[in-house]
């Protein structure tokens, strides 16, 4: 199973290799910088590396290195899904140095990533309802549903890296949820490779929260979403106890995330789906619930703490699905109430928020206060 000290290990690499991004940035910058900060969604102040994402891989790598040889199935299980993440890693290490792999190029590298995955690994199968289940049977169609699935949850998670700490923070709980699930069914590879996944998002997670020495980048976010739905959906494979609704409520947040975009984009505003804009909640929390409390009343540039207060709010929201999710993993029925209970929390706050109600309660207390006195 591994001694304790090895995921410190692992975290270790992944903040050394940080660690050498940030104070190797005069070298690199001018290729690995995110520079454009009129962008819609941009809320950095200055110029950032966008390569963080080779620091979780390399921390996961060493993690495969150390546990590796010690368990025969890790041996080949966590390769295979290195191998199969190439694809959409790679495509968003290129945008990260170039800034010129469109959207639709990199969705394309996660459904390939999705198929190599499938074809050495298996998908999706089974959805836990007999209708379904039975058309899976056939390969095209689990394929394609693969393909869909896994892809559009890989594409889901760059969606919400927006601030220090939400994309990376989030992936860890949701990497913590797979390893707990997998350790109660006794699937000791998939929870070594969550809980090594997880230790390296942390080491990361030294450089980006709260200072954002360090951007994960799309090469970062979608390895990580790419290693979390291929996670979720082999110990689904593997295990029948788990129920397939598993894998669906411990990713639900950036995915709920990505169909409301699309949802807003394109019948509230009538723009392209694809069209970068600042109207997602975590934008919505950094302007009307947090940037307020420094703002108002004097100006110039924000406090570099400020990005970083947003984060907390989105982890606080999506432990209110993962937590029942981890809880009852075998129950469809509970399962199906927590990403409920999600949604209408998202909804209320998203509401609130775009409309300007904004509850007090959630105010920092700077601010809090002074609107009490008003």
């Amino acid at each position: 199973m591994g001694e304790p000290l090895t995921w410190l290990y692992i975290g270790v690499v992944a903040f050394m290799v940080g660690g050498l991004i940030v104070f190797s940035e005069r070298w690199h910058g001018k290729l690995t910088g995110d520079f454009d900060l009129t962008k819609p969604q941009a809320t950095h102040s200055r110029a950032t590396p966008r390569v963080g994402g080779l620091a979780i891989l390399a921390g996961s790598f060493a993690g495969l290195m150390v546990l590796g040889p010690s368990n025969m199935t890790l041996t080949w299980l966590w390769p295979v899904l290195f191998l199969a993440a190439m694809p959409v890693f790679v495509a968003g290490l290129v945008e990260d140095i170039t800034k010129d792999v469109g959207s639709l190029k990199r969705l394309l590298a996660a459904f390939l990533s999705a198929a190599i995955a499938w074809w050495l690994l298996g998908g999706v199968s089974r959805v836990g309802v007999a209708w379904a289940d039975w058309i899976l049977a056939y390969w095209p169609v689990s394929l394609f549903f693969t393909m869909v699935a896994v892809g559009g949850c890989t594409h889901a998670l760059n969606i919400i890296d927006g601030m220090n700490g939400l994309a990376g923070m989030i992936a860890t709980l949701m990497a913590l949820s797979l390893a707990l699930v997998a350790w109660q069914v006794q699937d000791y590879p998939i929870f070594l490779i969550a809980t090594s996944l997880a230790s390296a998002t942390l080491g990361f997670l030294v450089w980006n929260f709260p200072f954002g020495r360090v951007f994960l980048g799309d090469g970062g976010a979608y390895f990580l979403g790419f290693m979390l739905a291929e996670l979720a959906v082999q110990l689904v494979v593997r295990n029948p106890s788990v129920s397939p609704f598993y894998a669906l409520a411990v990713l639900f947040y950036p995915v709920f995330e990505t169909l409301f975009s699309i949802w807003r984009r394109r019948f509230k505003r009538g723009v392209p789906v694809d069209q970068p804009d600042a109207l997602h909640l975590h934008q919505l929390v950094f302007r009307r619930l947090v940037r307020v409390t420094f703002s108002r009343g004097q100006r110039g540039a924000l406090p570099a703490l400020c990005n970083a207060m947003t984060s907390p709010y989105l982890w606080v929201l999506a432990l209110i699905g993962l937590v029942p999710a981890t809880i009852w993993w075998d129950n469809a029925w509970i399962l199906s109430a927590s990403m409920l209970m999600f949604a209408l929390a998202y909804i209320w706050l998203y509401s609130r928020l775009v409309t300007w109600r904004r509850p007090s309660w959630l105010l920092l207390p700077s601010l809090r206060q002074r609107v009490d006195r008003d």
